[in-house]
């Protein structure tokens, strides 16, 4: 097999319920946040308008996806068993993941900025998130609505992140409250599976689907990300989602529209998504180009006009929502989306002259690329850069260290929190790496040197073949892969311990490389065959290449697959929250409490709260620095007691309850009697630089609480 199949009138009854159930969870979220958006940007977003209209969208859009299956190529290989194998594969992830799934509500890092998120959404279906300063008697300078992961901006307080994934999220928490927001991860990363292993038959063929979707599930970025509330598997979904059904579209040229627009709906999960889909604008542009081109050429070509109306539409609901319900956010990110916005620009402007004078300048055939100098150097060229580029990451910690000089406020609380990561991990003090050059190992940490050393392989062998004008259909998803994985392993963009930060590794460049690690056996397989092995030598080289492909990912996450992190924040939290008073106001007086609590009281607890001013508030970090908790002790950074007692009048005049939380007992002792309202000792994850994860740290938190005495 060369990348090209032979056409089927009617898909095997097999092959047909693989392809519906590969593409089901990209159109089912991609119906979801369609109508998701408006409603929330209405200030609608609540459970009966989204079950009538969401649901019915996700509805209309699956049904379509099955019919978009019946018309289009077979899998000449597929039976019952893999797609039973692929389904259990799916089910044991689920029930895996959710038994073992992560509590993180109290907001140190993203999950539970997310969770925060999900469940304002859930209980109050719109944004921004109003101060409630009249519970505090009006507005006061020493007043602090703001905390990590959300942001004080033009008088509301508006959460970090795009909308997407909380918007997703929130069927849980309406579903089955807290428990069921918990649970949504665990579904999302089960539906990944038969997403990721619908492309890999499509591509590689459905035998190599269940082999390619056990790899997946054991890998440690996947089975972390599927655990807690993060945005990279909805991401995936959406994603290779899109990609099986441009593949499918060939068929059906106009339903690329719908791939178009699960593509550009990823940009409303992560603002990330722009990078990623990226290719496919540039794609898009040539297949319209190809427009008059004949043979198979011509099917391409009417793919172009809809596979780009639905990238604009989509991508262009995912920046109205950034610019709308996430402007600091994207202020935040300026350093890197204005250029990425820019690069977008050029390549939507390139593809309108190609558009226009495209079929002009490329040939009607392939015969001059077939011909001349091209033929005889470029399939070599294209091969040999693959093998190059891989190469040129391999040594790259030999060649650079990737150090950042510290410019901003929460460039310092980030070096700081390197270097107290460092000293965790026994490392010489050097706050200013980033250990980006290490970035390869990373991945060959979670997949193993075989996946790598395949996905190259396959990647250099297609590359040629395309260069040589065969096997197009691969042309699209190398495209994505190749641009996202190099670019993300260039500059991964993110504070670099682990597990953390392997789930710049979830969306494209894991389930990428197992992608082409499958095709990358089978076509070895496929040579042995040809050089006239037998059935006895295929069978021991399908069986050692399918260990090598499972067995690193498996060994790595032995380490923490079986240690849930953060168990017991929800009971502890339902504590907190039963503790506080129905009429209270809460003020909390201590910085780290501050960060982590403000939102949950507000969202969770359902009373108004803010951080006080503290005496070392000129140092404040960006919304978005990692927690504050890490590079300072529980006792810094009290609220003076003159602004405390000031908001405690205030508040009484309003006829609430005044209520302040800290960290300690004495940090309240000026103000009454304290008492302990949260004592958690559980697990979080490890924060490893150096190698694979293989454990978990403890984690302290507490919170007492004062009413203060009147007179």
């Amino acid at each position: 097999m060369d990348g090209t199949w032979v056409d089927h009138s009617r898909w095997p009854s097999a092959g047909r319920v693989l392809a519906v159930i590969s593409t089901m969870p990209a159109l089912a979220l991609t119906g979801w946040l369609l109508a998701g958006l408006p409603l929330l940007l209405l200030g609608a977003f609540r459970p009966v308008p989204m079950l009538l209209l969401g649901g019915a969208l996700a509805t209309a859009l699956c049904v379509y996806g099955v019919r978009l299956a019946r018309a289009g190529e077979g899998y000449a290989d597929a039976t019952a068993w893999h797609v039973a194998a692929v389904g259990a594969i799916a089910v044991a992830s689920a029930v895996f993941n959710g038994v073992f799934r992560s509590e993180q509500l109290v907001i140190r890092r993203d999950p539970a900025t997310y969770a925060q998120y999900a469940i304002w959404l859930a209980e109050h279906g719109s944004l921004p998130i109003p101060y409630g300063t009249a519970a505090f008697g009006g507005p006061d300078p020493a007043l602090r609505p703001g905390s990590v992961g959300l942001y004080d901006h033009g008088g509301a307080v508006v959460p970090q992140f795009m909308p997407g994934t909380p918007m997703i999220d929130a069927v849980g928490h309406w579903l089955g409250g807290v428990p069921g927001l918990l649970l949504v991860p665990p579904v999302l990363g089960a539906l990944a599976v038969p997403t990721l292993a619908g492309v890999v038959a499509r591509l590689v063929g459905a035998r190599w689907a269940p082999l390619a979707a056990l790899v997946f599930a054991v890998a440690l970025p996947i089975l972390y990300t599927s655990r807690t509330t993060f945005s990279e598997i909805p991401s995936l979904i959406l994603l290779f989602g899109a990609i099986a059904l441009a593949f499918d579209a060939r068929h059906r040229p106009r339903a690329a529209a719908l791939a178009g627009l699960s593509f550009g709906l990823a940009v409303l999960v992560r603002i990330d998504g722009l990078r990623d889909v990226l290719p496919v604008l540039a794609y898009a542009g040539l297949l319209i180009a190809l427009r008059g081109r004949r043979g198979r050429g011509e099917t391409y070509a009417r793919m172009g006009p809809p596979l780009l109306g639905g990238l604009v539409a989509g991508a262009g609901l995912g920046l109205v929502a950034a610019f709308v319900l996430a402007r600091p956010y994207l202020n935040y990110l300026s350093d890197s989306v204005v250029p990425l916005l820019a690069i977008c620009g050029l390549v939507l402007a390139l593809t309108v002259a190609g558009a226009v004078v495209g079929p002009k300048l490329i040939p009607v055939s392939w015969k001059a690329v077939r011909t001349g100098w091209a033929a005889r150097r470029l399939p070599g060229l294209a091969a040999g850069l693959v093998v190059l580029v891989m190469l040129g990451l391999a040594v790259r910690p030999w060649a650079q260290t990737v150090r950042r000089v510290a410019t901003t406020q929460d460039d310092v609380l980030n070096a700081k929190f390197i270097q107290a990561t460092q000293e965790a991990n026994g490392l010489m003090p050097d706050p200013g790496r980033l250990y980006y050059e290490n970035s390869l190992y990373w991945v060959i940490w979670y997949v193993g040197v075989p996946v790598v050393v395949l996905a190259t392989l396959a990647a250099a062998v297609l590359a040629r073949r395309m260069a040589q004008g065969r096997g197009f259909v691969w042309l699209l998803p190398l495209m994505i892969i190749a641009w996202t994985t190099v670019t993300t392993l260039f500059r991964p963009a993110i504070t670099p311990d682990h597990p953390f930060a392997s789930r710049r590794l979830v969306p494209v460049i894991v389930p990428g490389l197992i992608l082409l690690a499958a095709w990358g056996l089978r076509w070895a397989w496929n040579r042995a065959r040809g050089a006239g092995y037998g059935v006895p030598a295929q069978r021991a080289l399908l069986a050692v290449g399918g260990v090598l492909l499972v067995a690193p990912a498996a060994i790595t996450s032995i380490g923490t697959a079986f240690s849930p992190v953060e168990r017991g924040e929800a009971a502890a939290v339902g504590r907190l929250c039963s503790a506080l008073p129905s009429d209270a106001s809460v003020l909390i007086v201590e910085r780290v409490t501050g960060d982590r609590f403000t939102q949950l009281v507000r969202g969770m607890c359902g009373v108004p709260a803010a951080q006080v001013h503290l005496a070392r508030d000129a140092a404040d970090a960006a919304p978005g620095a990692v927690t504050s908790a890490v590079v300072r002790g529980a006792g810094a950074d009290v609220a003076a007691p003159a602004d405390v007692g000031r908001l405690i009048g205030r508040i009484r005049s309003t006829g609430r309850t005044p209520v302040l939380l800290a960290a300690e007992q004495a940090q309240l002792s000026p103000y009454g009697p304290a008492a302990q309202v949260m004592r958690l000792r559980t697990r979080q994850d490890e924060r490893s630089l150096v190698e694979p994860p293989n454990g978990t740290w403890s984690l302290a938190i507490d919170v007492w609480m004062v009413v203060p005495r009147t007179g």
